[in-house]
C-alpha cells in the first residue's frame, strides 16, 4: 500500500536526543517490528512516523513525498494502541463507524467496509454488542477494525497486546498473523518489547537500543547471525548463555580459553589483531545437549524449571559468575545437584570481540576441544 524511507531520523526533547539518526526504509506490503528494551525509543518512532512527534531533524518520506510536516490525518496512517480506547455508549458497528461518519463517508459506504472488516476480523455476531459485553481480546480486535475500516496506507501498531493475559495474547497474536494474511498488501508497523511477539509476525525486525539501530533483518537472520551481543541476548527466550574468555591465535587453529575453565578450538584462523584479547562465547540454551562422550564442560544442577516439553536446567560450576541455562527435553530425569555433560555442534557457537560485535559467522569444520578438567 505505501513504501516508508526515513533518513537520519532525530528527535531532540529539549537537549536531550531520543533517536539518534534513524535510517530505514520499509517497503510496500512488509510487516515491520519495532522490538527493543524500554526506553529505547521504538514508541517514539512510532509517534514521530504517525505525526504524533515532530521530527527534529531529517527526512520521513511515504511513497517519495515528504511528510515531515504534514498533519497526522492526512498521512493516510491507522493506529492501534495499547489502550482500546472504545466509546463505552456505542456498539461495535458505531465504534467502527464514528470515525467514518466525521469524515462524511456515505452510510451505504459505511456498511460495506464496517462487513467486510467484520468478516476479516471475525467481529460479525458482535456488531451489535457493547463494549462492556467483550472480552479483551474482542475489545483489542474491534480497535484494529476501527483502523482497517479507514482503508489507511500504513497501519501502526503500539504495543496492542500489553494489556490482555497471556493466553488472549497469544490469540490475539494469530488474529493479527492472519489479518496480515488477509491484507497482503498493507504496510504494517508493530511495536512491541516481546521478542517471541517480533519472531512469530514480523517480515523484518529492528531492533533498537538507546535511540539507535542495531540490527534489521528477518526473525531467522537475528537469530542466527546477530551483529551484536545486544541482539545476541536480546533475541531468543531463554537469553544466550555467554562466557568471556581469551582467544589465542595457534596459525591454522583458534584457540578460546573461557573463563569458566575449559577450552573451545576452532580450525578458522582469526584476525591477527584478535590475538590475546578478551572475547565473548555465546551458546543459546536450546543447542546445549547431554552428552558422557567427550563433552564441552561438566557443570552442576541447580535448579530445574520443569515445563512438560522441555526443562530449563540452571547449572553452575567453579568460574562462572551466573548460571549457565540449557534448554533440554522434558523426559529426562534432571535432579537438583546432579552432575551433568553437556556439548554443542560448533555451527551454534557465536563470537563476539571486546566491543561485543560479532566477530563472523562460525562456520562448519570447527571442532570442540575435550577439556582438561
Amino acid at each position: 500500500m505505501a513504501e516508508l524511507r526515513l533518513r537520519d531520523v532525530r528527535k531532540n526533547y529539549g537537549t536531550m536526543e531520543v533517536l539518534h539518526g534513524i535510517d530505514l526504509d520499509i517497503p510496500s506490503g512488509e510487516f515491520v517490528v519495532f522490538v527493543g528494551p524500554s526506553g529505547c525509543g521504538k514508541s517514539t518512532l512510532l509517534r514521530t512516523i504517525a505525526g504524533l512527534e515532530d521530527i527534529s531533524s531529517g527526512e520521513f518520506h511515504i511513497d517519495g513525498i515528504l511528510m515531515n510536516h504534514v498533519a497526522p490525518s492526512q498521512r493516510g496512517i491507522a493506529m492501534v494502541f495499547q489502550s482500546y480506547a472504545l466509546y463505552p455508549h456505542m456498539t461495535v458497528f458505531d465504534n467502527m463507524a464514528f470515525g467514518l461518519k466525521i469524515a462524511g463517508i456515505k452510510k451505504d459506504q459505511i456498511a460495506v467496509r464496517i462487513r467486510q472488516a467484520a468478516d476479516i476480523l471475525q467481529l460479525t455476531p458482535y456488531l451489535d454488542r457493547y463494549p462492556k459485553a467483550l472480552s479483551g481480546g474482542q475489545r483489542q480486535r474491534v480497535a484494529i477494525g476501527r483502523a482497517i475500516v479507514r482503508d489507511p496506507k500504513v497501519f501502526l501498531f503500539d504495543e496492542p497486546l500489553s494489556n490482555l493475559d497471556a493466553a488472549l495474547r497469544v490469540a490475539t497474536r494469530v488474529e493479527i498473523s492472519k489479518l496480515k494474511q488477509a491484507m497482503p498488501n498493507a504496510t504494517m508497523i508493530y511495536v512491541t518489547h516481546d521478542q517471541v511477539e517480533a519472531m512469530t509476525l514480523a517480515d523484518r525486525i529492528v531492533v533498537l537500543r538507546d535511540g539507535r539501530i542495531e540490527q534489521i533483518g528477518s526473525p531467522v537472520e537475528l537469530y542466527r547471525r546477530p551483529a551484536n551481543l545486544f541482539v545476541a541476548q536480546f533475541i531468543g527466550s531463554p537469553s544466550m548463555n555467554v562466557l568471556p574468555g581469551t582467544l589465542i591465535d595457534t596459525g591454522s587453529r583458534s584457540r578460546l580459553v573461557l573463563d569458566a575453565g575449559f577450552e573451545v578450538t576452532t580450525e578458522i584462523a582469526t584476525d591477527a589483531t584478535l590475538r590475546g584479547q578478551i572475547v565473548h562465547f555465546g551458546i543459546r540454551p536450546e543447542d546445549l545437549r547431554l552428552t558422557e562422550t567427550a563433552p564441552l564442560f561438566r557443570a552442576t544442577i541447580s535448579l530445574v524449571e520443569q515445563l512438560g516439553e522441555v526443562q530449563l536446567t540452571y547449572l553452575e560450576r567453579p568460574g562462572l559468575t551466573e548460571p549457565l541455562i540449557a534448554k533440554l527435553p522434558g523426559h529426562l530425569d534432571l535432579r537438583q545437584g546432579c552432575e551433568i555433560g553437556l556439548t554443542a555442534d560448533a555451527p551454534n557457537f557465536h563470537l563476539f570481540d571486546q566491543h561485543e560485535n560479532a566477530i563472523r559467522p562460525v562456520q562448519a569444520g570447527q571442532k570442540i576441544a575435550v577439556p582438561a578438567e
